[in-house]
């Protein structure tokens, strides 16, 4: 019984030292055993390992992409437009041995706030390029501008031990202060281009008027002189059947005259013709057409 006393605290503790001598890395994962803070060994395939306990310590290192937001900067474009982005980057740790000279014990937390040092500098300096103006922020060529921010982010982030894979603007907006003033120069410009809109349908609406207008003049000129020629050419063979008529007989023609005469000079109206009763104008209405009034009348 004494003896179970003994051994039993003795397999305890070696049961103890066993298992804190036994680490297990995870396939997501890359490990750093340390021996008083001085990197012992490095850990890169996944499986069960052993170190010293109780002198060696094991710090472990996620091996997966990583992602880290940044903090919302303004940048000012070419055209002096200050536009407030923000943008997250996508990273990954490749060299352990270097991550962990780099930040120490930070960690992750510290290697993000580095790494988000160098990503902001970068975006400023892409952003704000000659050339670059918020359009061009905002439309389809920021693939462009993105990838020159990636590049330029992954060669300084080298000595950390970090590659950055990529990197995204999330929300382009412009600074609270000036979203007033840039909505009022917004409207001053709709308003400037519905004018001139309106303009240049004014001076199209003023053209098609006057062409319509000239072809209606010339429209009405030809219609006139086509009538007068007609009328002209009506009159012509009018006069031409009274000639006619006048060469086969002249006492009809004359008649005819006098009868068109009375008819237009005795209508039915409020007018007084006063006349001598043996005026020639009578000369057909005497008789029996001799030419003189009747004894009666």
């Amino acid at each position: 019984m004494r003896r179970l006393a003994f051994v039993l605290p003795v397999i305890i503790v070696a049961l103890t030292v066993l298992m804190s001598a036994i680490f297990i890395v995870d396939e997501r994962q890359r490990a750093l055993v340390l021996q008083f803070g001085q990197i012992s060994q490095v850990v890169e395939v996944p499986g069960l390992n052993f170190k010293i306990p109780f002198i060696q310590e094991v710090v472990y290192y996620d091996d997966r992409i990583l992602s880290l937001d940044t903090a919302p900067i303004e940048v000012t474009p070419s055209d002096d437009r200050r536009l407030v982005v923000d943008a997250f980057a996508r990273y990954r740790i490749t060299d352990v041995v270097q991550f962990r000279q780099a930040v120490g014990v930070g960690g992750l937390r510290t290697a993000e706030d580095r790494l988000e040092a160098i990503l902001n500098p970068q975006i400023r300096a892409v952003l704000g390029a000659d050339g670059v103006t918020s359009n061009t922020i905002l439309s389809a060529d920021r693939a462009s501008l993105m990838e020159r921010i990636t590049v330029q982010a992954r060669a300084r982030a080298i000595p950390l031990g970090l590659e950055v894979l990529d990197v995204r603007l999330k929300q382009t907006a412009l600074p609270q202060q000036n979203l007033q003033a840039t909505f009022a120069r917004m409207e001053a410009e709709r308003q400037r281009e519905a004018t001139d809109e309106r303009a240049r349908g004014e001076e199209a609406a003023q053209r098609v008027r006057a062409q319509a207008d000239r072809t209606v003049v010339e429209l009405v000129s030809d219609a006139n002189r086509e009538a007068e020629i007609i009328r002209g050419e009506a009159d012509a063979e009018r006069n031409r059947i009274f000639a006619e008529a006048f060469g086969q007989d002249v006492e009809f023609f004359e008649f005819y005259r006098s009868m068109t005469a009375y008819e237009r000079a005795l209508r039915q109206q409020n007018s007084t013709m006063v006349i001598s009763p043996d005026s020639e104008f009578f000369e057909y209405l005497g008789g029996s057409g001799s030419g003189t009034l009747p004894s009666a009348q």
